[in-house]
């Protein structure tokens, strides 16, 4: 079946959306700007699978650049994480650290490898890529390791915290997690058209993930507002009530 872009431009313009309101924004700026990065390589995504699928077969380096984007995206995911659980930052950000680097060697490989994608194919919604062994297990194995760290790192983070507000926004990324992953797999392995193209589908499915953020936003929004207003009412308005 053809191609259609619909879903993908649509997900794309709502990411971008959320990632411009966000950073206008008051907020907690470490985590506004990661939650943005997210958001931003997600529309990337959609944005460059729609290019490669008006062209599909295309070679180039357009299918590296879907891959160079997921790469960076549990990484960052990991950081978010860690920037909302203080109490346990030392290890989360050090996890965070280890895996940006990890994705950085890894996007190095990429861009440099004329090869890491031999062949695109596109179907319906979907992108698939024909990558190369070892190539691909080396990836799905960083990608894989890279969400199951956001899941543990989330639900340890909720389960431990005694701050009601830390606990909220770490169970909005725990749920935006699983909202957008297990689909994802049931879909790839249950729907024809969608084998063999887990990583279109997974960002497909990322618009789940990124309504969540949308609300963690409005959540660090609301907190950060309230945290700013005055404790006490101003002189004339105690003033007033006297009487």
């Amino acid at each position: 079946m053809m191609y259609s872009p619909i879903l993908a431009i649509g997900t794309a313009i709502f990411e971008v959306t959320v990632a411009v309101w966000a950073l206008r924004g008051p907020g907690r700026r470490p985590i506004i700007r990661t939650t943005s990065a997210i958001l931003l390589l997600l529309a990337a995504y959609q944005i460059i699978e729609v290019l490669v699928c008006s062209r599909a077969p295309m070679t180039g380096f357009m299918p590296q650049m879907a891959f160079i984007v997921v790469t960076w995206l549990p990484p960052l995911g990991l950081l978010l994480i860690a920037q909302l659980s203080p109490s346990q930052s030392q290890l989360n950000y050090a996890i965070s650290y280890f895996m940006l680097a990890v994705a950085l060697s890894i996007v190095i490989w990429i861009a440099l490898d004329d090869r890491f994608v031999s062949d695109s194919v596109c179907n319906v919604v979907y992108a698939k890529y024909s990558t190369p062994m070892p190539r691909f297990q080396i990836c799905s194995w960083f990608y894989w390791l890279g969400l199951l760290g956001m899941i543990v790192l989330s639900a340890l983070g909720v389960r431990s915290s005694d701050n009601p507000d830390q606990q909220r926004l770490l169970k909005t990324v725990l749920l935006g997690s699983l909202g957008f992953i297990v689909p994802a797999v049931i879909t790839n392995r249950f729907v024809p058209p969608a084998q063999g193209a887990l990583p279109s589908v997974m960002c497909h499915f990322a618009l789940v993930l990124a309504i969540f953020l949308a609300r963690l936003i409005a959540v660090e929004r609301r907190s950060s507002e309230t945290a700013a207003a005055p404790a006490n009412p101003p002189k004339e308005i105690n003033q007033l009530e006297s009487w």
